[in-house]
């Protein structure tokens, strides 16, 4: 969704829904989250989602927060150490005035806020542990002397191709600072237009996780080094690059952690609001995608997720790192492996502007998944692809069509699958590890026949991923982070 979508969004309500989860234990790391086995959904009319389940004497065991903050809203999921919901629900962003960037974060704040008041009380004394997920690149400018916002927040798809020839001659060739949108050229470009005038020492960059964090802990500049990667922090050495720390800017850059760290306890305002625990710790977050990658709690390389939303986004777990901006392709570091990932932009959107839902699901009924479409289309709801075809020039391929919709709509899903699995197969040629098998997330998900003309043009088994909650996988970040 872009930004456009969230300026209309409605006043804030809730929704939510019960469900209960078994889960295997957690295990090391955060690939060592192992995933669960069985899901058992119940419904309710409950505004918030609340499982009352308690250990025995009463009180409910040690619980896990996790924050999503994603494009048009936040949600919350609170779990056990088995990675039980024990209760979730989730907020919209409030109204903002178009043109005035600062009423998103106080759109976030309010929203952050609202969730935790939101969590039934009884939970809350037994929450070990918060951990927070943002949209990637999604920045803001902070003077640390007195938490003023300075200025942004700038949003994940803002681009900023003023700074990119600037970034272009520090940054090693194809690196992942090399897009407009990256968080790199948020700073060189507000530091050239007047950010660099008086006070630099006391201003700090902030993604969007690390300030909501920061509303929490109250401890300027820590980050986590998958939010920090667009900014140029080299996840592979620890560090920031010499090429980075160089530039007149390189004190505003935060400090950075692995996801799910220990950063400090929640402060005592809030603690006391809310009634936290007086030992409950606020742990380093991470970007909404690999939040959502991390529920799928799948821990082996070559398995991989792909997310059937508006686009097509796959994510592919490696032994080896591989970034190659030419194809947005780049690679997350979670713990001693690389979840490396790209977004074509075909996927629902263009099914969306040729069948209605229920035209889906009628037409599938009639196609034989076993049997292989002849129509070779790419699928594109305009004109341009990024991945695995680098062509901003790119029209969309969508004839001849059949008489037939339903042999229409089998040639387009296939043709969908196979850029799927070319995507997979560069990420192979590139260097990254082989996929063996894919989740599947987002609406397309639902689709047993796509599911299964998938499974064969890939070649894997594919099968739906049972947690997609980015809000699920912040909360694993968050029990990582109590076991500390």
């Amino acid at each position: 969704m872009n930004c456009h979508s969230c300026r209309i969004m409605s006043t804030p309500t809730l929704s939510a829904k019960l469900q209960f989860h078994s889960l295997h234990p957690a295990k090391r790391g955060l690939l060592g989250l192992r995933r669960h086995q069985s899901r058992a959904k119940v419904t309710s009319g409950l505004r918030i989602a609340m499982l009352t389940q308690q250990s025995p004497g009463g009180k409910s065991g040690p619980l896990y927060l996790g924050i999503d903050f994603g494009t048009s809203g936040a949600r919350y999921a609170l779990i056990d150490r088995q990675g039980v919901i024990h209760s979730e629900g989730k907020r919209s962003y409030a109204p903002w005035q178009v043109g005035d960037a600062a009423d998103w974060a106080s759109s976030w704040r309010r929203a952050l806020f609202q969730l935790l008041a939101d969590i039934p009380s009884l939970y809350r004394p037994s929450i070990s542990s918060i951990a927070i997920d943002g949209t990637s690149a999604t920045t803001l400018f902070i003077d640390r002397k007195n938490g003023e916002l300075l200025a942004g927040p700038f949003l994940y798809n803002e681009s900023f191709s003023d700074a990119l020839p600037a970034v272009e001659s520090i940054a090693p060739a194809n690196h992942t600072v090399c897009s407009g949108s990256s968080t790199l050229c948020k700073l060189v470009s507000w530091w050239n237009s007047g950010g660099s005038n008086g006070g630099a020492d006391t201003k700090v960059l902030m993604h969007q996780s690390d300030w909501l964090l920061w509303l929490l802990h109250g401890q300027y500049g820590v980050s986590d080094y998958n939010n920090a990667l667009k900014l140029g922090y080299d996840p592979e050495t620890d560090s920031y690059p010499s090429w980075l720390m160089s530039q007149p800017y390189s004190h505003m850059l935060p400090s950075v952690r692995a996801p799910g760290a220990p950063i400090g306890i929640v402060k005592e305002d809030v603690r006391l609001q809310y009634g936290f625990s007086k030992d409950c710790v606020v742990c380093t977050g991470t970007t909404d995608s690999i939040a959502a990658f991390l529920a799928a709690r799948t821990s082996e390389p070559g398995r991989a997720v792909t997310s059937l939303g508006s686009t097509l986004a796959i994510k592919l777990l490696s032994k080896d790192r591989v970034d190659d901006a030419r194809f947005g392709v780049y690679s997350h570091r979670l713990d001693d492996m690389w979840l490396v990932g790209g977004a074509s932009n075909t996927g629902g959107a263009v099914l969306r502007q040729l069948f209605t839902d229920d035209q889906l699901v009628a037409l599938s009924k009639d196609i034989d998944p076993s049997v292989p479409s002849p129509l070779d289309y790419y699928p594109l709801p305009k004109k341009g692809e990024r991945f695995p075809v680098s062509d901003p020039n790119m029209i969309p391929r969508l004839e001849p069509r059949p008489e037939s919709d339903a042999a229409y709509l089998h040639g387009i899903l296939e043709s969908i699958a196979r850029i799927e699995a070319k995507g997979y197969n560069l990420l192979r040629e590139l260097g990254a590890t082989a996929v063996e098998e894919v989740f599947t997330a987002g609406g397309g998900a639902q689709n047993e026949k796509w599911t299964a003309i998938r499974e064969r043009v890939l070649g894997v088994p594919v099968r739906k991923a049972e947690q997609t909650e980015a809000a699920y996988g912040a909360a694993l970040l968050a029990l990582k982070g109590a076991a500390v």
